[in-house]
């Protein structure tokens, strides 16, 4: 469907449900969201919430919604007080019995809708995204693509809940497991994948039989919302997908609730270890996925030119914003490293950075002006370090958007471990390089760092590949691949600080993390039949 397609008129609603349809005001929220720029608006838009099937605009505070290409304000968003989270909970639990019941195959014909909407609207959620976001059309739509994956994966749920059955275990007993939903779960998303993250999460849970309340980025809400009306288009009956856009009070509200079971997070590492620990002291099961340093070993066998070709899309593609963004190189030996600097200093001269409406672009600007200002603080200090700046995107303007949060492609080399550059996360387009002296050298480099998320190694060498693969201390591994994030039938997730939890996000730990296990045991027996009390175990 064309870019100005709308969802009014489209009736959603199970079969079983009374039928609804998307309200004419919503209709004209999206409409404006799309076609009209931020400096035209004479209106604000401020969004609400999505609760029990219904948009709820409630009293009280709001957030500016940015967008990052001009640098203007494009709409306001409710922050959700404590009483309009429990009202979201609310609607979640009286909507779990009967979704709870309603059979496997049946869910998953909402999930196959839902799919298709997602795919006839991607023009106009790809937009959404670059308003708010910033990322340019054509990541977008990888975003969104991504996301669209595991409503396919989820479309399948009826085989991944099939138990274990095993017949005469006994005279006559039978012996059975099966996955049981877990009730009300809630998920905590971040700004940089608005699209693809909560599709990681709503679409299993809800498939598995749970209902769920979604807690986006309050920085970029409007592409999640729109998603999750998509949603209940498909065919959700009111309250099994809730939306409640908010800060720290909306979060610790559903930490804290006692009906929520359960509750997966991906943002950075301080938050994840905060969220891991207060929703596992209030006994709620929970996934926290937090920060990255990803590194990339650069072999002296390796092929330079797809090198430069894939360092160039890892590290500044979104503007660096992803936690699998490749953010070090590790060059073993100083010829590779020379080879490396050189070449990727030729390549980035013609990067392209801009708006997000312009395809032409390579990547956008950051998510806003304070983000812009830290990402540019971590290059002043390694250059006060004493490392050596090769390309500065400190201070890029671009023409006709002189106010966006822009910052360039940068390359520094001569980077150290004890600088604060490497420690901590950057979260921008800032590739740093690392001379080492030997492959175990670059390894032990990652091994210590704090964080376990994504690493690759650039080699022509299988024994150093197959050496590298299975002794690195990291979640998840690239061959000459830079950007190692598992399609959505593996699972997502990395080790030590970068994962707080034992299971991993969508993929068959999805299942795992929103079903429990039942397991029955079974005896019919015969008639006339009757046994004396037995002592010895097992009985």
């Amino acid at each position: 469907m064309d870019g100005k397609s709308s969802p009014h008129g489209r009736v959603y609603g199970a079969s079983s449900q009374p039928r609804r349809r998307i309200s004419p005001e919503h209709s004209a929220n999206v409409d404006h969201l799309i076609e009209l720029k931020n400096s035209e608006r004479k209106h604000m838009t401020t969004l609400g919430h999505l609760i029990n099937g219904a948009r709820v605009n409630s009293e009280g505070r709001t957030q500016d919604i940015f967008n990052p290409s001009t640098g203007e304000v494009g709409g306001q968003v409710s922050l959700a007080s404590k009483a309009t989270v429990e009202e979201a909970v609310a609607a979640a639990q009286a909507a779990y019995p009967a979704w709870r019941n309603t059979p496997p195959a049946k869910r998953a014909r909402v999930m196959f809708r839902f799919k298709q909407l997602l795919e006839e609207h991607a023009d106009q959620i790809c937009r959404l995204i670059g308003q708010e976001h910033g990322k340019i059309v054509h990541d977008a739509q990888g975003e969104l693509q991504r996301g669209i994956e595991n409503v396919e994966y989820a479309c399948g749920v009826p085989e991944l809940l099939k138990g274990e059955h095993s017949k005469n275990v006994g005279p006559g007993i039978d012996s059975w497991s099966e996955f049981q939903p877990l009730g009300v779960v809630a998920g905590i998303t971040p700004f940089n994948f608005p699209a693809m993250v909560p599709l990681w999460m709503y679409p299993m849970a809800i498939a598995c039989g749970n209902t769920f309340v979604l807690k986006p980025s309050e920085r970029d809400p409007s592409s999640t919302l729109f998603i999750a009306e998509l949603a209940l288009e498909a065919g959700l009956p009111a309250g099994v997908l809730n939306v409640v856009n908010g800060d720290k009070e909306a979060v610790d509200a559903l930490l804290d609730d006692p009906r929520v079971q359960a509750v997966s997070f991906v943002g950075s590492t301080p938050i994840a270890e905060y969220i891991y620990g207060r929703a596992s002291a209030n006994g709620k099961r929970c996934q926290a996925l937090g920060g990255a340093k990803n590194h990339s070993i650069v072999m002296p066998d390796a092929d330079m030119d797809n090198v430069v070709n894939s360092l160039t899309g890892a590290a500044f593609g979104s503007s660096g914003e992803r936690c699998m963004a490749l953010s070090v190189a590790v060059a073993v030996g100083d010829a590779a490293a020379d080879a490396l600097i050189a070449k990727m200093q030729e390549q980035m001269q013609t990067l392209k950075v801009g708006s997000f409406a312009d395809a032409g672009n390579d990547f956008g600007p950051v998510i806003t002006k304070a983000h812009q200002e830290k990402v540019c603080g971590y290059i002043d200090s390694a250059e006060a370090q004493g490392a050596e700046i090769v390309v500065d995107g400190r201070g890029v303007k671009v023409s006709g958007f002189e106010n966006g949060f822009y910052v360039g492609g940068t390359l520094i080399d001569r980077v150290t471990p004890e600088m604060t550059c490497y420690q901590e996360e950057i979260f921008g387009p800032v590739l740093l390089v690392v001379r080492a002296g030997s492959m175990e050298e670059a390894m032990k480099l990652i091994d210590d760092h704090e964080y376990g998320n994504g690493t690759c190694i650039y080699t022509r060498d299988g024994e150093a590949a197959r050496y590298f693969s299975d002794n690195i201390q990291v979640g998840m591994v690239g061959i000459n691949v830079p950007l190692p994030v598992p399609v959505s039938y593996h699972s997502f997730g990395g080790w030590k600080r970068s994962l707080f939890g034992d299971l991993a996000a969508y993929g068959p730990d999805a299942v795992r993390f929103y079903t429990k296990r039942k397991t029955i045991t079974q005896r019919w027996p015969s008639a006339g039949v009757r046994e004396g009390a037995q002592f010895s175990f097992p009985s």
